[in-house]
């Protein structure tokens, strides 16, 4: 599908000459998401700073579709513009505007001088590089790593995908130290893309945090059709808790291990409102059980 922010993206590319280093593509990208009310795309902190997964996997999407194509020199990638048709004319006033402003603005920066600009003026997308000492002297190290949340309470988190972009999603946990992520899901595929189990695990392990899935908590599919109040979700939780969570009692216990390891641990389905998601329950079973009596409970 032909998403406006794909235009948006080759828009960029056609501004930047037609061929432009992915590094410094993502860069100008997220200098062109702090131009928009709305942004088109969020990011992560990733090991050269801010990076969007959904742009990423647009450009591979763009590049099956016939409109760029990726170059290799060395170790260094490129995307290249293909197409003859003017994006940049078929963007809003105020992208042309941003797209202007990036080009005018930091054209001609070299790929450092681009990296270290964003990580000097926005921290928290450096927390994760790997490059940090050659690119910035002792005092705006000492600003980025600020920026690393390192947190003592033992905490077990809920967290819901539902309305969130993948980055967003991956933020909060960063934010909250989490070291962990539990997926309780049955199945783990979501239409909303970046959720199935094998992207989701590696946009975890990109920041550095460990996935874990456990399906056995999970809810079957069919079970959850035709939910339409309070009572109905009352009623599925009340079997679940009966069911489910008894037969699979080891499956508890085997999170219990994992907080007693990792003191920060998420539980994730698809549910935005954890009253409407069995991981409350989950998480209420847990909590009640001597083992967690120093754990605090915290719904993201």
């Amino acid at each position: 599908m032909f998403y406006y922010r794909r235009k948006l993206l080759l828009g960029l590319i056609q501004k930047l000459g037609g061929e432009v280093l992915s590094t410094p593509l993502q860069k100008k990208l997220f200098l062109l998401t702090r131009q928009q009310k709305e942004k088109s795309f969020d990011f992560i902190p990733y090991k050269y700073g801010c990076f969007s997964l959904l742009a990423n996997n647009d450009l591979g999407v763009l590049e099956k579709m016939g409109f760029i194509k990726k170059k290799y020199s060395g170790t260094s990638i490129s995307w290249q513009l293909v197409s003859n048709d003017d994006f940049i004319g078929q963007l809003r006033t105020e992208d042309k505007s941003a797209i202007n402003y990036i080009h005018n603005t930091f054209g001609r920066y070299s790929g450092n001088e681009l990296i270290k600009y964003t990580y000097i003026n926005f921290p928290f997308w450096a927390i994760n590089s790997t490059i940090l000492d050659e690119l910035l002297d002792k005092e705006e190290k000492e600003k980025v790593l600020l920026q690393k949340k390192k947190v003592s309470d033992n905490c077990l988190f809920t967290i819901g995908y539902e309305g969130k972009s993948l980055e967003t999603y991956i933020n909060q946990l960063i934010i909250n130290d989490v070291k962990v992520l539990c997926d309780v899901r049955k199945n783990p595929l979501s239409k909303k893309w970046g959720f199935s189990k094998s992207l989701l695990k590696d946009a975890c392990e990109k920041v550095n945090i460990k996935y874990v899935h456990i399906p056995q908590l999970g809810i079957e599919s069919e079970e959850r059709h035709d939910l339409k109040t309070i009572s109905d979700y009352k009623k599925l939780f009340e079997t679940y808790e009966k069911t489910t969570l008894r037969v699979n009692n080891s499956y508890l216990l085997s999170i219990i291990e994992i907080l007693q390891d990792n003191k920060r641990v998420a539980l994730t389905c698809f549910e935005k409102d954890v009253c409407m998601c069995h991981r409350g329950v989950v998480a209420k079973s847990l909590m009640s059980l001597d083992a967690l009596k120093s754990y605090k409970l915290k719904n993201l």
